[in-house]
């Protein structure tokens, strides 16, 4: 397999449409290809930055805000963003309503213009597949995350088209000659976070990535769109979120 990965630099974008974020991309995609484009554009694109004088802050949103030495117009916005909250304190870890597990569910500080904040999409499977046939392509819609026992970000995917977002190794053989049983490979996450490694963290305008060459890992069906929901354990799998619920508790 030979795969070609071309990071495409933006103007600075204050204030756009999807298609309008599509007709910068077509002349540097083909069908074929996966593009992988971070979350903020999207969320530009689609009209999610809201001022925080927009919140008015609850008790709750308040308490919290005030065990975090945090402004509670943001607290508000992470709660009205989240369908549970895990854990209070030292940081607020949700299950934000587009379905990832994050630190405040997603919203972005950085990037943004003072006073501001940017949600994330409010479906970015739904988005993916609006960008994706447009361009006729595959889409990765890429975030950064923290992970459980490791220091550093990551890219992570929170929304896909035209991909399968799991690879099924399962009744495949190893080297030696063993049978796979369990494993799966999470293929939106891992393009995602190579995406992540060229467009960087900071100003570097490089929002987006495009992948040549990985024909073999697109959906044989666009028209049924799997998503990255596929990837989030369910309520009966996700132990660790369940034992997060007994210890908050106590």
């Amino acid at each position: 397999m030979r795969v070609v990965v071309l990071p495409l630099k933006f103007p600075v974008i204050r204030k756009t449409t999807l298609e309008e974020v599509a007709e910068i991309l077509k002349p540097h995609v083909e069908r074929g290809d996966v593009l992988a484009i971070s979350s903020s554009v999207v969320s530009r694109a689609e009209g999610r930055i809201r001022k925080l004088d927009e919140y008015s802050p609850s008790e709750e949103a308040k308490r919290i805000a005030e065990n975090l030495n945090e402004d509670p117009r943001f607290v508000q916005a992470v709660l009205e963003e989240s369908e549970e909250v895990l854990i209070e304190k030292p940081f607020l870890l949700v299950r934000a309503k587009f379905g990832n597990i994050c630190v405040n569910a997603g919203i972005d500080r950085s990037n943004v213009e003072e006073g501001s904040i940017l949600l994330p999409p409010e479906n970015p499977d739904r988005s993916a597949e609006k960008l994706g046939k447009m361009l006729n392509v595959a889409v990765v819609i890429t975030d950064s995350n923290g992970r459980c026992f490791r220091k550093g970000v990551t890219g992570f995917a929170i929304g896909c088209y035209g991909v399968e977002p799991l690879r099924n190794w399962c009744g495949e053989r190893d080297i030696f000659g063993r049978k796979l049983e369990k494993t799966q490979e999470c293929v939106v996450d891992e393009i995602a976070a190579f995406a992540n490694l060229l467009m960087g963290e900071g100003g570097d305008a490089t929002p987006a990535v495009v992948f040549k060459g990985l024909d073999c890992l697109l959906s044989l069906c666009f028209s049924t769109n799997v998503g990255v929901r596929s990837v989030y354990r369910s309520e009966e799998e996700d132990v660790i979120r369940r034992i997060i619920r007994e210890w908050s508790k106590k």
